[in-house]
């Protein structure tokens, strides 16, 4: 049987996370759910996810800062990561870019289906990037 690839879910919204969760669940994955930076971190280095799907405003530790350290850190240096966020400033999405992340969804943009495809993408799931 093949293993699932991991996701770690990083947004502190339950409501979106839960709708999140499940949707990916659907698609097969399997997933762990944390609501803040500080837990991202220690999820990171114990569950070993193979994406981490990442929201930019949390309390504690912010998500520019959480993948900072991630790219940082030798074990988790080469998690994918997407960040899905509100922000829609080209210089987040600049900043996210110069520490490392692998794509930059903004939440207003994208529906999940979307979300889907960019995370099947990245784990190479699909052929082709998704024109979303």
């Amino acid at each position: 049987m093949e293993t699932k690839k991991k996701l770690l879910l990083v947004e502190d919204d339950v409501a979106l996370s839960s709708v999140y969760k499940s949707r990916m669940e659907l698609e097969g994955f399997e997933v762990r759910e944390v609501n803040n930076g500080e837990d991202a971190l220690s999820a990171a280095i114990d569950f070993k996810p193979d994406l981490i799907l990442l929201d930019a405003m949390m309390p504690k530790i912010s998500g520019f800062d959480v993948l900072d350290i991630l790219r940082n850190t030798p074990e988790t240096a080469d998690i994918r990561i997407i960040m899905l966020t509100a922000l829609s400033q080209p210089k987040d999405k600049e900043r996210a870019e110069a520490l490392g992340v692998n794509d930059y969804l903004v939440k207003s943009q994208v529906v999940i289906g979307d979300v889907v495809e960019r995370v099947k993408y990245h784990l190479g799931m699909l052929e082709q990037k998704p024109t979303a």
